[in-house]
């Protein structure tokens, strides 16, 4: 079965979620362990998040940070030291965790994953590495180094490693916007045999799924990688990219990318782009905003990863009031793109979790949520919103004097044996009104039947009237409808 345009991804926190089958169990739990439900949802893809091994010196320095402590306390009321488990970013070694089953494990949950249809994704953290990693004693040119008067000046960026050579001053790994990550080192992309050995990395990871997640990917950028470190460094990801889509044709890269650098990725060789931009101006609840994002061309729109939360934004269920995080999911998972979806989300899950930690706080299950969930990921199985057309479209005053029609996000979907949908969000704290023009040319002379299947709402409308006025549409503040259009 060949993948479809738009497909569905579900992040798991492996730790977490293995952590959660373990209490079930009564007994330690490995990936062998794993059991979903994700086909039958609707997943095409599985983000697998931390699976590989890390190691003690990352761990030691999460259990030592004391804001980070304070958080754990927060998230975990009744927090143990036994739950530090480190950062799953601070990657030891690029092998499944020996604590999740080894190698072995992964490769029989694959196996799994494609007799039901799904792809894995896994992680590539190509900006740095964990202290212990063994690049530190083999290659510690890999590394960025500093000086005695950096790590004087700025030691929140820089630390002293005892190692086999001699006492050597490492960079933590960073970007430039913020303090450096103080259980991970800084690789230094203006090494050629570092790029190199990344490259090798990658390529065995290729060989164990489908799919790589990449984190902070555009810190690798030439550009950025110089102003960040003073140093030259040549392009990365065009040849990485290019290499591995060579030898496993179908293989596909997720960046997480911010700074408007998510086309510059697409064009490096990336399938998939986070959308930020997309995300922020949901938050700030503005539909004008959301609705010129969304009149970016389809060459640069089906490649973004569309979101409401992930490990590193806040929960959806804690940011958008319960209307108002209706209206986002509509808007966010019913355009085109990679739709992508969280562990807890759909359950309404409000405490994000530090990476730092391996298991979760009990939170009880926003049944309505999961029901407008449910029905959602129903929706997005539908050939026509998974392979069809989509067009956004324009709202018009419902009268003169009446702008809230300008709070109207409307598109219309188009798929095979002419299965028809049309999406419409009011993205405002008030009732909105406005007609709609409907992009069908085959409206007139016929009674259509409106379902939504989001809601309960049905309405039956004259296809003259459609074809000459438009759809009327009267929506209550943060109303949302993804109606299924059909001739009666």
């Amino acid at each position: 079965m060949s993948a479809p345009r738009y497909p569905a991804l579900l992040q798991l926190d492996t730790r977490v979620r293995l952590a959660e089958r373990a209490a079930a169990l009564g007994r330690p739990a490995t990936l062998d362990d794993l059991v979903d439900r994700l086909a039958e949802d609707g997943f095409d893809l599985l983000w697998l998040l931390g699976v590989w091994q890390t190691g003690e010196a990352a761990r030691r320095v999460s259990a030592s940070n004391p804001e980070w402590r304070a958080e754990y306390r927060r998230v975990l009321p009744d927090f143990r030291e036994s739950d530090v488990c480190g950062s799953c970013f601070a990657i030891q070694d690029y092998r499944v965790h020996a604590d999740f089953g080894g190698d072995a494990a992964l490769a029989r949950l694959r196996e799994r994953l494609q007799a039901r249809g799904l792809r894995l994704i896994l992680d590539f953290v190509p900006n740095h590495l964990a202290p212990d990693h063994r690049w530190v004693e083999e290659h510690p040119e890999f590394f960025v180094a500093g000086s005695e008067a950096q790590l004087a000046a700025e030691p929140h960026n820089y630390r002293r490693l005892e190692t086999a050579s001699g006492s050597r001053i490492l960079a933590y790994g960073r970007d430039p916007c913020f303090a450096g990550w103080s259980d991970t080192l800084q690789l230094n992309y203006g090494q050629p045999a570092l790029q190199e050995a990344m490259l090798g990395e990658l390529r065995r990871i290729a060989g164990q799924c489908d799919a790589v997640r990449c984190d902070m990917a555009m810190l690798l950028l030439p550009e950025v990688f110089e102003r960040t470190w003073g140093i030259a460094a040549a392009p990365f990801w065009p040849r990485a990219t290019a290499a591995i889509h060579a030898e496993r044709p179908g293989f596909l890269f997720l960046a997480e990318v911010y700074w408007d650098l998510e086309w510059t990725l697409q064009q490096q060789g990336f399938d998939y782009t986070y959308d930020k931009r997309l995300y922020d101006r949901l938050v700030a609840g503005q539909a004008g905003p959301v609705r010129e994002h969304l009149r970016a061309g389809l060459d640069f729109q089906d490649r973004l990863a569309r979101f409401l939360e992930n490990h590193d934004e806040p929960r959806a269920a804690a940011t958008f009031a319960a209307d108002r995080h209706r209206a986002a999911a509509a808007i966010a998972f019913l355009s085109p793109g990679l739709r992508f979806f969280h562990q807890g989300q759909r359950e309404g899950r409000r405490v994000r979790l530090p990476t730092h930690l391996g298991r979760g706080p009990a939170e009880m299950p926003d049944a309505a949520l999961a029901a407008f969930y449910d029905a959602l990921l129903a929706c997005l199985k539908e050939p026509a919103l998974r392979d069809g057309h989509w067009q956004l479209l324009d709202a018009r005053p419902a009268w003169a004097g009446n702008p809230s029609h300008d709070a109207l996000i409307v598109f219309a979907w188009s798929g095979p044996g002419e299965r028809r949908y049309l999406v419409a969000v009011n993205y405002a704290d008030h009732p909105s009104q406005g007609y709609v023009g409907l992009p069908w040319h085959d409206l007139a002379g016929r009674t259509w039947q409106l379902h939504d299947r989001l809601g309960p709402a049905r309405y039956a409308r004259d296809g003259t009237d459609l074809a000459t006025r438009g759809l009327y549409l009267d929506l209550p503040a943060w109303g949302c409808h993804a109606f299924e259009v059909r001739a009666a």
